[in-house]
């Protein structure tokens, strides 16, 4: 199969299924087993020979890392109901206990899978020069070296345990790891078993001198027990690993939100345990001690044959060896900032301008706020916050923009999941800079991306407004590929400002020009516009829907694309992770077409391109880009933005450049068929396969194009027709 018949023949394996099936639960997938398929195509990417060793490693890592999130939240809300004797049927028409069974068997297998990759990659890494070693390997001088490695850097920040009626089992964190130990008095015989936690502040592998060899930190444990255990010998070990249930609980009448997410932060942090990995083999005395203590019952214990923590493999991907790594990459700048000298209020008055990260430097977002809180004519900063990194140069910005003088608004998100600590952090460092920081709604996450700038030019107030799809984060924002819309419409600025009102002071806003908001609109406009595309068939015209985002999962809107495939309207779906929606089903969605695209870069950005009546791409399209996933909690249970784009290049940049690169995908790409499966076409009689992230890295944006010009663009699109 090619791209070509991907993309213009009806969906080559369409099946006929029963109606029930297509008008019950059954037509849609599972959320979890959906997800669960998504992160085994991340590692498959660890152990495909086009990536370089030392990313398929990454990849790996990534995968293992993955899997704990998604036990320590959904797997751990879906054991909370099984608990609680609650039953409640799925969408797609699966108790909650019926889920876990999928879910575990699933995961066990992925486990296996990613031990048997990471065998694989070692043995590669070996022949390339990086060793890991156990105690049997090293050499006298590797001990020496280890012994004074071992007292200077990791002796202090050790607590060995003894277990008895006066020592009682220690609390194991989240993501805690273990050594548990039976040992035996030398003189007299006499047990001790005993604990001895690794700290997560210190590295899980040690690197010798010399070539790149490197010992596990438990190895290095197991080798100085008698400096931990003086007068004991070892009769028997294993390492154990913990994830606890992370998912936050918050009252909702709270009187004091950041208290309140302080003291369940302190209670996540005590979450009970709902999976341990534990070395195979391990003696059967100490494996029943720690689940005793632990309380986790035997369906929740996974033997690993192999590396317990298999997410911490990421230290070894080593930047000392960039033959290993992917090419380096140092995004662009664009030529219309550079052309105004770096000035980018001149750049965005001169037209709209659209980025896309990484291959354009997030460093730009940085410029705007840095701009804004260093110019004298700028009187108003409004920000929202949802994920950003620990030394944030944007919060840096708001709170120096706030100290001259500048009127700052943060919209600080709490509830961003693993970030609640940091983003409290924030929020006084934005209050002590004199900010006025705003937390939104307890009942609605703000995922919104929006910055604002009013400037006063002449006797002029003009508003400057930013939309993202990604955070404002600059670290994931050299790997999540998103976009930054940059402009000073006037609409468009009005539109961000009602939103801003919204979430400072409750104020629902009305007479949105270019916006919808969810949880009020965005939704039920979105189905609307699907419809319309349905209604253009109807009348004798062309019907076409192309949708890039990370997940559908929203019935209504499965149900809505379902029907618009019915008319006959052609549907492409670029969704990197989650699909709730079943293509390819003769009478129901033959007109549907999935792809996914897992590679160098983390696809994020959210676009939606309507045909409005036209085949795509047309100039007579309807062009939008979006901070929300189509999924439940983005569409009814966040403050969400679809953001039409009005001006014709940015339009064309995102259609005819973007989604037609990602649609024209070979080499990362992933088709999703009727049954769940996800197939990898790579044709053997064709070695250079179209890499859309390789093509954005060599291709300028069309906005950002100033005066000294670009390379042509191909006209991928146009090929699509």
């Amino acid at each position: 199969m090619t791209q070509a018949d991907f993309l213009n023949a009806p969906f080559p394996n369409a099946v006929s299924l029963p109606k029930e099936v297509t008008q019950g639960p059954q037509r849609l997938f599972n959320r979890e087993l959906s997800w669960l398929a998504f992160n085994w195509r991340v590692v498959d990417e660890a152990r495909n020979p086009r990536v370089p060793l030392l990313e398929r490693l990454r990849f790996l890592s990534i995968s293992a890392t993955n899997l704990d999130e998604f036990y320590t939240v959904r797997v751990a809300g879906l054991r909370e109901l099984v608990r609680e004797g609650n039953s409640a049927i799925s969408q797609d028409g699966l108790t909650p206990a019926q889920q876990l069974v999928q879910i575990n068997a699933d995961a066990r297998r992925l486990m296996q899978t990613q031990q048997i990759v990471w065998t694989k990659l070692k043995r590669e890494m070996e022949a390339a020069g990086i060793t890991i070693l156990t105690r049997s390997k090293l050499t006298v001088r590797d001990k020496t070296f280890l012994r004074d490695h071992f007292l200077n850097k990791v002796f202090p920040v050790l607590s060995p345990l003894a277990i008895d009626p006066a020592h009682p089992f220690p609390f194991i964190p989240n993501t805690g790891f273990c050594l548990a130990l039976a040992l035996e008095r030398a003189t007299d015989a006499r047990p001790l078993k005993a604990l001895l936690p690794i700290p997560q502040q210190i590295d899980r592998f040690i690197r010798l001198p010399g070539e790149a060899r490197f010992l596990p930190m438990e190895e290095l444990l197991l080798l100085h027990l008698n400096s931990l255990f003086p007068g004991y010998k070892d009769t028997g070990h294993c390492a154990f690993r913990v994830l606890r249930d992370s998912d936050l609980e918050v009252e909702d009448e709270a009187e004091d939100l950041v208290r309140e997410f302080e003291t369940a932060l302190k209670r996540r942090r005590r979450g009970q345990v709902i999976r341990m990995k534990v070395t195979a083999g391990a003696p059967e005395g100490l494996r029943k001690l720690v689940m005793e203590e632990l309380d986790v019952s035997p369906d929740e214990v996974i033997e690993v044959r192999g590396l317990v923590g298999v997410a911490d493999l990421k230290e070894l991907v080593l930047s000392s060896r960039p033959d290993l790594l992917w090419p380096p990459f140092t995004p662009r700048v664009p030529e219309r900032v550079q052309d105004h000298d770096g000035d980018m209020f001149a750049a965005i008055r001169q037209k709209d301008m659209l980025l896309h990260h990484p291959y354009e430097t997030f460093d730009m977002v940085i410029r705007f706020l840095d701009q804004a809180a260093r110019d004298p004519n700028v009187l108003a900063i409004k920000q929202t916050l949802y994920r950003t990194s620990r030394d944030s140069p944007i919060v840096s910005a708001l709170c120096e923009a706030a100290e001259s003088g500048k009127s700052v608004t943060a919209l600080v998100e709490l509830k961003a999941r693993f970030d609640e600590a940091a983003n409290i952090r924030q929020s006084r460092r934005l209050e002590r800079a004199g900010a006025h920081v705003v937390y939104g709604f307890i009942n609605y996450k703000t995922h919104a991306k929006i910055s604002t700038v009013v400037r006063r030019e002449g006797d002029q107030l003009v508003t400057y407004t930013h939309y993202g799809t990604g955070n404002y984060h600059p670290i994931t924002a050299r790997i999540y590929t998103d976009l930054s819309f940059f402009t000073c419409d006037a609409a468009l600025g009005r539109d961000a400002t009602k939103v801003f009102n919204y979430l400072s002071g409750y104020v629902q806003p009305e007479g949105l020009e270019n916006l919808s908001i969810a949880p009020i609109d965005l939704k039920s406009n979105l189905i609307k516009m699907i419809g319309e595309e349905a209604e253009h068939v109807r009348a004798g015209r062309p019907g076409e829907i192309w949708a890039k985002m990370n997940s559908l999962i929203d019935p209504d809107v499965i149900d809505a694309l379902y029907a618009a495939s019915q008319a006959g309207v052609k549907i492409n779906l670029v969704l990197r992770g989650i699909c709730g929606l079943r293509p390819g089903i003769k009478g129901l969605s033959e007109n549907i077409r999935v792809k996914s695209i897992v590679g160098r870069f983390l696809e994020h950005s959210r676009i939606v391109v309507f045909g409005n009546g036209h085949n795509l791409p047309s100039k007579k399209e309807r062009v939008f880009i979006s901070s929300a996933d189509w999924m439940g909690r983005n569409l009814t249970r966040r403050v969400e933005t679809l953001i039409e784009i009005n001006n014709p290049t940015v339009k064309a940049q995102i259609v005819s450049q973007i989604m037609a690169a990602n649609l024209a995908d070979e080499a990362q790409s992933w088709i999703l068929q009727p049954d769940g499966r996800y197939i990898r076409y790579l044709p053997e009689d064709k070695q250079d396969l179209f890499n859309c992230h390789r093509f954005f890295m060599e291709n300028p944006s069309l906005s950002g194009r100033g005066s000294a010009g670009a390379r042509d663009v191909p006209a991928l699109a146009h090929s699509q027709d």
